[in-house]
């Protein structure tokens, strides 16, 4: 087997070169062919197209897709992950960066790999303990666990080769997180990290292959001035962009936590860049200038770890409009002229096309509703902002919202046909500085916090965030219905304009898959999975598999059998900050077992989970009489707890419901640490004992409410 897999990625390395000879579009998907039955990369191939060459499964016979087997993965944290299928084998990664080696036919076992996570990590993520798979080479695999350790893996045997810190600096008081996939580039491994949301500084960082030693690391944003120079050339430039009176102690964020891709033949690195931190560069009166990298597109040399050019797709965010969704390499005409293209949908709702070899912007169109923009100038690729998205002096309602008009879930890209296939949120959020109200610092949002319109209450919001105006009065002059919704878009990249559309369940499903049977495959909240025509969008197929689906499918063939596969399980930030399920989504339902789900023609209907209940409400402890401390507990729990734990039912548990014997050890848990192998991490140095209290204090009063309502 292991000859197998490193010839299959040798392979598919070799085929990507051939490729990238040729200028016509369909080349682009020649490296899949050249090993149809695999899945060697998180995107399929080096152009991450999550597009499969594959097609026993068409749209004559799809309707008879059916159960072949599942696994559970033991966690009911979110699952983002795309597994690998290589030589008969399927490797997935689960949450905090577990692996899992199964025979990809029955589903067996064949082993599996704990990296031990420290669990304080998981209070930096923001948006769940997730991870979005692995990479394969020379019989190794190569995962990043949450606490920033990047393990290489025997894919024999499960058993650790080597593992590196990839975290910079102090790791006590460094909140990076590691929730991407790693990315093969050449012999060496490049990864990057989560944190923008907190006080972190993006980079990435190239390790060498064998023996995990540090190749290089560039940094995308400056340090703080008072360090000294800056710490790499390309930041000289940059950090005249930024106001000298910015926050630096907030680490300035521009974070690469996903959206990575490698041309072989041009030896260029890609990825994009989140964004600033904070967002809002205007508190205190402070302005600023385009801060140079975040929000951007980027390339580095991979041999030297040189800035080769970068494009900004939002200078000076304010909006929280990351750069980090996936990239598609692909080769096409472009105004009659053959181009090396790079293409992503953004965060904030542009459907951008470079040319891979110098950066230059090709095309920016945006794919769904936007205000914050008048649009693209072609001329200087700069946005024109729109001064009514400025919240800077009076809440605003902006689209897209801050969980993008596409997050990280993966589009597919069908060269044959032209069409991007894109999971779109249609959905704004009313922006407000909190400095001056009584909410203050959310953290993972700084003082900027973000609301869609179903969790827009002004009467319920007075306490923590004064008087807001009503949502009728924020949508005046927004042509577009404020609801948020979710589509399925096929987008003709050549044209510019959406050719068909489909409204999906929820604006938080999963990612795409495309094959060349003609199919565009979708999983979404409500726990169905979806197969459609990629010619017309009609839906051909939906199994009822009762989990919640994110990630995106991929699809494999063994012994003459195509399978369908997708990693099941509900999370992300969508659903992690702030807000209870969704009653008609499978994990309200049936819970959020993660699971890996695998389909096949002429299959059974999958088993359902069992339905959901709720337990009684156990007692609470008696319910305390100091109201001050009550109301000091509500800003801190909104402050550092809400965005994990809701009330209601979500991805982790509702505090109101804490069992006795929880209670009795709060503060161990809050500021000892007692549950960090749980993944609940201690909170000791941004609260005191007597803050404990006044959360612990709060969260009695909200459950004896709650026993008291009808």
């Amino acid at each position: 087997m292991m000859n197998k897999l490193a010839a299959a990625a040798a392979m598919a390395l070799a085929a990507g070169l051939a490729a990238l000879s040729g200028c016509h579009q369909q080349e682009s998907a020649a490296p899949a062919a050249r090993e149809p039955d695999q899945w060697l990369t998180v995107g399929g191939d080096w152009t991450g197209a999550y597009y499969s060459p594959l097609k026993d499964i068409d749209a004559g016979n799809v309707g008879r897709l059916g159960f072949a087997w599942d696994y559970r993965l033991g966690t009911n944290r979110g699952q983002e992950s795309t597994p690998l299928v290589i030589d008969g084998v399927m490797y997935a990664t689960s949450n905090f960066g577990r692996v899992y080696a199964l025979d990809a036919a029955s589903g067996r076992e064949l082993w599996k790999y704990d990296p031990r996570t420290d669990g304080q990590w998981a209070r930096y993520a923001c948006c769940d303990a997730v991870n979005r798979g692995l990479a394969a080479f020379g019989g190794r695999l190569y995962v990043g666990a949450l606490d920033g350790w990047l393990h290489a893996l025997d894919a024999r045997t499960g058993q650790l080769v080597w593992k590196v810190d990839t975290v910079v600096g102090r790791r006590e008081h460094a909140p990076y997180t590691f929730s991407g996939a790693p990315l093969l580039a050449g012999n060496l491994l490049i990864v990057g990290s989560a944190g923008g949301d907190f006080a972190a500084r993006g980079y990435v960082s190239a390790y060498d292959l064998t023996n995990g030693e540090l190749r290089w690391r560039f940094f995308t944003v400056p340090r703080n001035p008072a360090d000294g120079p800056q710490d790499q050339p390309h930041l000289a430039a940059a950090v005249k962009t930024w106001n000298p009176a910015h926050r630096w102690g907030a680490g300035s964020g521009g974070t690469v936590w996903d959206g990575m891709a490698y041309d072989p033949m041009l030896r260029l690195v890609y990825f994009g860049t989140g964004n600033a931190a904070p967002y809002n560069s205007y508190v205190d009166g402070r302005h600023t200038g385009d801060q140079l990298y975040a929000a951007s597109i980027m390339a580095v040399h991979a041999d030297s770890g040189a800035l080769a050019w970068y494009y900004q797709t939002v200078p000076g965010d304010r909006w929280d409009f990351d750069s980090t969704q996936k990239l598609i390499l692909a080769d096409m005409s472009v105004d009659g002229r053959p181009r090396r293209v790079l293409m992503q949908a953004a965060k904030n709702g542009f459907y951008y096309v470079l040319d891979r070899s110098s950066g230059e912007l090709l095309s920016a169109h945006n794919f769904a509703f936007v205000n914050w923009t008048r649009g693209v100038d072609p001329k200087t690729g700069r946005p024109l902002p729109d001064p009514a998205a400025d919240y800077g002096r009076s809440p605003k309602l902006v689209f897209p919202s801050e969980a993008g008009a596409h997050n990280w879930q993966p589009m597919a890209f069908d060269a044959d046909r032209g069409l991007t296939f894109i999971p779109v949120i249609e959905s704004g959020n009313v922006l407000l500085e909190t400095s001056d109200r009584r909410a203050g610092l959310v953290e993972g949002q700084f003082t900027t916090p973000a609301f869609v319109p179903e969790a827009y209450d002004p009467a319920a919001m007075l306490r923590l965030y004064g008087p807001l105006p009503p949502l009728a009065r924020l949508a005046r002059g927004i042509n577009t219905d404020t609801a948020s919704r979710g589509y399925l878009r096929a987008w003709n990249v050549a044209q510019h304009r959406t050719v068909w559309e489909v409204q999906t369940a929820t604006s938080w499903d999963g990612g795409v898959l495309a094959t060349a049977g003609g199919l565009v495959m979708q999983g979404d909240a409500n726990g169905n999975f979806n197969a459609y025509s990629a010619d017309t969008g009609e839906r051909l197929a939906s199994v009822a598999v009762g989990s919640s689906m994110l990630a995106a499918p991929i699809t494999y063939r063994v012994n003459g059998t195509q399978y369908i596969a997708i990693v099941a399980g509900y999370g992300g930030g969508g659903v992690i900050t702030g807000t209870p399920l969704d009653p008609a989504s499978a994990a309200y339902r049936y819970g959020n077992d993660g699971r890996i789900i695998v389909l096949k023609i002429g299959g059974p209907p999958p088993p359902l989970p069992p339905l959901m209940t709720d337990q009684p409400l156990p007692k609470p402890p008696a319910r305390p009489a100091d109201t001050a401390q009550i109301d000091a507990g509500e800003v801190l729990y909104n402050r550092f707890c809400s965005r994990c734990h809701v009330f209601g039912r979500g991805i982790l548990p509702d505090l109101r419901r804490m069992q006795p014997a929880t209670h009795a050890i709060f503060n161990a848990i809050v500021l000892g640490g007692a549950y960090a192998p749980k993944g609940m991490g201690r909170f000791d140095d941004v609260l005191t004992p007597i803050d404990a209290e006044a959360v612990h204090a709060y969260l009695i009063d909200q459950a004896w409410r709650m026993q008291a309502a009808p």
